[in-house]
Order: C-alpha cells, then sequence, then structure tokens
C-alpha cells in the first residue's frame, strides 16, 4: 500500500535546535534596493528589450504594492510563469545548479523551478508581503503513475497566512495557486526565507544537504545585492 505524501502543514515553524539551521538577516529589500540600477544593468547587459522587461516589472511591483495579497499572488505568479520559460540549467549556465538572480532570469527569460521561486519570492517582497509568510520551498514531486513511487526534486513558493496555516502554493508546473492539500504530488523537504531554514521530516540525502542549498541562499543573496536588490547582511547563528 501505498503512503501518500505529507501535507505541507506538517512543515510548521518548530525551531528545534537539533534539525533547524537558522539565519539572521537584517532586511532592508524595499529600503535599500535600487531598482533604477537593475533597469540600467538590464538594458546594459541584455538590451532594450530586457530594459522593457524590467519596466513593466517594476510597474507590477507598484500596481500590486496597494492589493489585497491574494492579488498580489496570482499576479505575480502569472507574470513570471508567462514571461519565462522553463529550461535547465546545464543548458542555460553550462551547470548542473546553478540559482539565478531575478535580473538574470529576466534576462534570459529561461530559468528552472528554483528561478521561479526565487524570482516569485523576491517580487512579493518588494511588493510588501511580510517575509514571515513566504518560505522557498523544496519538495519531492511525484512522477509517472500513481504509485510508482518515481519523484524528482523540485522547488516552489509557499505562502503562510499565519505559521501554522496551511500555506498557498505557486509553482511554475501548476499554474493555477492552489493550497497545499490540493497538491499530494509533493512532498515537502524544508523550506527558507531570509528568516530561518524549516527542515521537514524526509529523509536528508547528503547531496540535498540544506546547509549545502544555505550556502547557495548566501551567495544568491549577495549577488542579487549586487543587481540592485540588497536584502541586508546574512549571518548564520
Amino acid at each position: 500500500m501505498r503512503i501518500p505524501p505529507q501535507p505541507f502543514p506538517l512543515m510548521r515553524p518548530v525551531w528545534r535546535a537539533a534539525a533547524l539551521l537558522t539565519v539572521a538577516v537584517g532586511l532592508g529589500v524595499v529600503a535599500d534596493s535600487d531598482l533604477n540600477r537593475m533597469e540600467r544593468l538590464a538594458d546594459a547587459r541584455y538590451g532594450p528589450a530586457t530594459g522593457d522587461l524590467v519596466a513593466r516589472w517594476r510597474d507590477l511591483i507598484n500596481e500590486t504594492s496597494g492589493m489585497p495579497t491574494a492579488d498580489k499572488l496570482a499576479r505575480v505568479n502569472r507574470f513570471f510563469n508567462r514571461q519565462v520559460r522553463w529550461r535547465q540549467d546545464v543548458d542555460i549556465w553550462g551547470q548542473n545548479d546553478y540559482w539565478a538572480t531575478p535580473l538574470e532570469t529576466l534576462g534570459r527569460r529561461e530559468g528552472d523551478c528554483e528561478d521561479f521561486s526565487i524570482s516569485k519570492y523576491m517580487t512579493l517582497v518588494l511588493a510588501g508581503v511580510p517575509v514571515e509568510q513566504l518560505r522557498i520551498t523544496y519538495v519531492k514531486a511525484a512522477m509517472g503513475a500513481p504509485g510508482s513511487g518515481l519523484s524528482q526534486a523540485h522547488m516552489v513558493l509557499a505562502w503562510y497566512e499565519s505559521p501554522g496555516a496551511e500555506p498557498l502554493i505557486l509553482d511554475n508546473l501548476v499554474s493555477e495557486i492552489r493550497p497545499a492539500s490540493r497538491r499530494p504530488d509533493l512532498k515537502p523537504v524544508f523550506g527558507f526565507n531570509t528568516q530561518g531554514l524549516w527542515v521537514g521530516a524526509a529523509t536528508r540525502a547528503a547531496t540535498n544537504d540544506p546547509g549545502a542549498r544555505l550556502s547557495r541562499w548566501r551567495d544568491l543573496l549577495q549577488r542579487m545585492a549586487d543587481d540592485g536588490l540588497s536584502p541586508g547582511p546574512l549571518t548564520t547563528e
């Protein structure tokens, strides 16, 4: 008998010292980000078409900043799912696992699941969604026929109305934003944002070690700051 995937609500923010890596971040995304710089870099690196796309992205942030959260989620999810084509890192960057900044993703108009999730996360934070409500979440996605037991690594963005609430899932594979209970194909492993990293119940393989992923996150935050997005310093406790 096949055991169904554990639902996302099990990934509650239980801060266990033995299972949780914590980060402390001086978050200044809205105040410190220089979106004018990002737009100039887009034009210089990728050409006028990307400069125009980044300008449209800025318009999206401005337009949604005063909207209800549900509308923000829908607009941002739709923007990236329509503007960016899914492609593997090895085909885009010549690397097996590369986390792109939003500028790089918009510049290439291509990205894998991490890139979709990262860009949606940063856009929603800039639009005023509290960081504590968002988690970039590494999952195992069921593949093939039901009961096949096949799965692959995947990443989505989860929005939590409150710490113990069932999250809504923003995904590049399924365009509709659905509550986690309607995504039984996804089994959460760990989730993170600029405030911490939550480890789920799944067994961790060495190649999927959250500590290694946190190192990639640290590097990505620095590269985003270089592009004009300034999340602030990241220190590991």
